[in-house]
């Protein structure tokens, strides 16, 4: 005979309270485990072509790991070591960036700026708290992450746990699937995919849009000779995920930039501009309907929420398993929310039939 719903619900809860938990005492070390498994998670598409074509599990988790490899290298030898002087040059330069703000202010509105304004005081004092609290980011970060234990719980942990989840992917999920209730079965099954169908959207179609829109940055203003160009590429390109936010922080900081290093010549500033609204066209009309679909299901407003929230009680763990947490909750709402709508509670005595998932369009 099956179980109450209401002790269901408090052995769910339990569950859900137990996790809560982990996440709180062992955050930390979960950390490279959490990484393997989105690692994996992200990868197990490409493993699966792989399969189709005619490779063995065992074979395409070794292609992969291998082109994942050289792209670690290319990236360690040549792309990281820049980023991070161009970051540390950007804070560095953030003072004398705000003092020639300041200047070009006073030789255009001179009363704006007399000895003792608020706007003077608020362009030294914002510089010089760039240049500090950036400075002290990238050394709490540099120093943390090169501490021996974290190296080797994310660089060599990490990929271990990737390539072993993603050789058993399959099999994980068909255990997993053995297990659901069988009274629930059905249900859960459709949660799952519909969960699944929200999260490789966003994480896969989105992921690879940033990294490609960040890419493009990075390289056309590296092209044009903008200073500090590939961390502002690298920027927007992570900032992508929200609509509009990436394009807009980083045409702003882009074109601030080519303000003072190209005045008077309006042709490069016009190339910087250019760099960003073609990179919106092809984000809005080539990327993201190829990439990620029409909709995904995943309001940006409930994605702050999540990150925030996440972020703040458990960490960075809380940040890596906030968008895969706000998928499910998001899936389980609208199917709550079906279910009422064909609830003797929303229909009363003279409502009409609603669909079983008409929340979900299907």
């Amino acid at each position: 005979m099956a179980l109450p719903v209401q002790d269901q619900m408090k052995y769910w809860g339990l569950a859900a309270a137990g996790f809560a938990v982990v996440l709180w005492f062992l955050g930390d070390v979960l950390l490279p485990f959490v990484l393997g498994g989105a690692i994996a998670y992200c990868l197990d598409p490409v493993a699966d072509w792989l399969e189709r074509v005619g490779l063995t599990r065992g074979a395409a988790t070794a292609v992969i790991t291998v082109a994942m490899l050289l792209v670690f290298v290319i990236m360690t030898l040549a792309v990281i070591p820049l980023l991070i002087q161009q970051a540390v040059s950007l804070f560095e330069f953030a003072p004398q960036l705000f003092r020639d703000l300041q200047a070009s202010l006073a030789e255009r509105f001179p009363n704006m700026l007399d000895e003792g304004s608020v706007v003077r005081s608020t362009l030294l004092d914002l510089g010089e708290s760039i240049k500090q609290t950036g400075g002290q980011l990238i050394q709490t970060v540099l120093t943390s992450v090169g501490t021996l234990l974290n190296f080797v719980a994310l660089f060599l942990i990490t990929p271990v746990v990737a390539v072993y989840l993603l050789m058993d992917w399959d099999r994980m999920v068909a255990r997993v699937d053995e297990l659901v209730p069988l009274d629930h079965r059905p249900v859960i099954r459709h949660l799952a995919k519909e969960i699944d169908r929200v999260l490789a959207g966003f994480i896969r179609g989105m992921g690879s849009v940033c990294l490609i829109l960040g890419t493009y940055y990075a390289v056309a203003l590296w092209l044009v000779g903008l200073q500090f160009g590939l961390v502002v590429g690298v920027i927007a390109g992570l900032l992508t995920f929200i609509p509009y936010v990436g394009a807009i922080v980083g045409g702003v900081l882009a074109v601030g930039l080519a303000l003072f290093q190209f005045w008077g010549e309006w042709w490069w500033i016009v190339a910087v501009y250019a760099i960003f609204q073609s990179g919106q066209f092809i984000e809005g009309n080539i990327l993201t309907p190829n990439l990620v679909g029409n909709s995904i299901g995943l309001h940006p407003v409930w994605l702050l929420l999540a990150l925030s929230v996440f972020g703040s009680l458990f960490g960075f763990v809380g940040l890596l398993v906030a968008v895969p947490l706000a998928a499910a909750l998001g899936v389980i709402a609208r199917f709550l929310a079906g279910q009422y709508r064909n609830s003797r509670l929303f229909r009363g005595l003279t409502g009409g039939e609603t669909g079983f998932f008409e929340s979900d369009g299907e």
